[in-house]
């Protein structure tokens, strides 16, 4: 197996959290998505979605999503689970998953693609030229703190996010939480449960 990533994006970090917290070492290639390597003819016949991160199997088929990735890396590395043992979390697992990417990553992405002069005509990620809709960044502003709240309310009566166990959903809050900084926004000082929740998680990832 191969993985083509970028460290320093939202959703490769993803990945790496994951990997780390389960002792996953995996061949690697970083593609420099400030030098528009993504964009590159030798990178999209890796990956015709020109997005990181990547993962390429012994047959030679790819796996594109994180989510997707998770999955067939915990399949192999059992140990130390991270989406869930009982059928019950697994499912809770994957419904904060795709609430975290919907309501708060994608507005976050939402807002810097549609702001930043880097991004300019590349709205979108992957292979499409989308002009910047300036609407949009306020419209990511308001969901990004319509969820805030919600998540912090949840955490008053719960350790983790997807219940007893820290979780693949934990990681990926931790990661939108970072995201935020990227758009200058940040958890309210009302959410307490939300920043104490994200004290357990860094020392849990530690």
């Amino acid at each position: 197996m191969k993985l083509y990533t970028y460290d320093r994006a939202p959703n490769p970090r993803r990945l790496a959290m994951f990997m780390k917290y389960k002792g996953i070492e995996l061949d690697s290639q970083q593609v420099d998505l400030m030098k528009g390597e993504q964009l590159g003819e030798q990178y999209r016949a890796i990956n015709p979605h020109q997005t990181v991160p990547a993962l390429k199997l012994d047959d030679g088929s790819v796996l594109s999503e994180v989510i997707g990735i998770c999955t067939y890396l915990e399949a192999l590395y059992p140990d130390r689970p991270l989406l869930g043992t009982s059928a019950i979390e697994k499912a809770r697992v994957i419904s904060w998953d795709h609430r975290l990417f919907a309501a708060l990553v994608v507005p976050i992405a939402d807002m810097l693609r549609n702001s930043a002069e880097a991004f300019r005509n590349r709205a979108l990620p992957g292979p499409y030229n989308v002009p910047q809709l300036p609407e949009m960044v306020e419209r990511g502003r308001l969901q990004v703190h319509c969820i805030l709240p919600d998540l912090d309310a949840h955490l008053a009566g719960s350790a983790w996010l997807a219940g007893e166990n820290f979780t693949f959903a934990d990681i990926d809050l931790v990661a939108a939480v970072d995201f935020m900084a990227w758009v200058k926004e940040s958890v309210p000082a009302e959410c307490g449960n939300l920043k104490a929740w994200y004290e357990r998680a860094q020392a849990e990832l530690a």
